[in-house]
């Protein structure tokens, strides 16, 4: 599949790399891609499902959360409004290329922050959250114990999948600031639920959250046996199938 650099501007003027995945022929659909939290673009899931769904005539546009990855910024200095802003900034990069995206969609954090995004994206039709929490504070849990530490210090450095990230108070009042109920409510846009009801991370509940406060049209994809970061090839190529064959529905919208 032919891939080529995309990277822009972000929200707070600092440079974000992004990678930009197309099919072999014309794609019927554009679709924006935000990975789980502290990931990347080219985590396994990411890869694999951009590789997937173009291999089913979409292109795909991942790129590098602020501070992330190749992408410019500090990781403490943003928070999930950060990553909203990035989508949205992300949405305008591509629309200035002439190929707006008609489809968003989240894995894990990134499901929530594509919810949020949905509706200052006037082009996208439809949205796809993958293993996402109803609540971005969800991701509080994976720092929990030291929450207390921050918010009389100021900051801490918390280990997330091995790695050393300083979190600062804000990180954790924008996150617990969010009204994400409100935002699916008013989504207005053709919603997609994929979650693994054995989901260790983000629990099933959350997709039923998400679910009960969406409007139709909305679908649900329960994931079975998968693992939250879609480790198996064959749940990323099932998604993207379903995916492929969802998204048909709507493009003429």
């Amino acid at each position: 599949m032919p891939t080529q650099r995309f990277d822009f501007t972000g929200a707070q003027g600092q440079r974000l790399a992004g990678r930009l995945d197309a099919p072999d022929g014309p794609p019927v659909a554009y679709a924006l891609f935000a990975h789980c939290f502290t990931c990347g673009m080219d985590v396994l899931a990411a890869s694999r499902l951009a590789g997937a769904l173009t291999a089913r005539k979409l292109a795909v546009l991942r790129f590098d959360f602020t501070g992330l990855g190749a992408s410019d910024g500090e990781f403490g200095n943003g928070g999930f409004t950060s990553n909203v802003e990035d989508l949205v900034a992300a949405a305008a990069a591509l629309r200035e290329a002439g190929t707006p995206p008609a489809l968003l969609i989240g894995h894990s954090l990134g499901g929530a922050a594509v919810l949020a995004a949905a509706g200052a994206i006037a082009e996208t039709r439809a949205v796809v959250t993958i293993g996402a929490p109803f609540e971005a504070s969800h991701v509080l849990l994976l720092f929990k114990d030291q929450i207390a530490e921050i918010e009389s210090r100021g900051e801490a450095v918390v280990r997330l999948d091995g790695r050393p990230f300083t979190i600062r108070r804000r990180f954790i009042d924008d996150l617990r600031g969010q009204s994400q109920a409100e935002r699916v409510a008013a989504l207005h846009k053709a919603l997609l639920v994929m979650h693994s009801p054995t989901d260790a991370v983000v629990g099933i509940q959350n997709a039923a959250d998400i679910f009960q406060h969406a409007r139709h049209p909305k679908s649900f994809v329960s994931l079975v046996d998968a693992d939250h970061l879609l480790r198996r090839r064959a749940d990323a190529d099932y998604v993207a199938d379903v995916i492929a064959a969802w998204i048909t529905r709507y493009l003429t919208i």
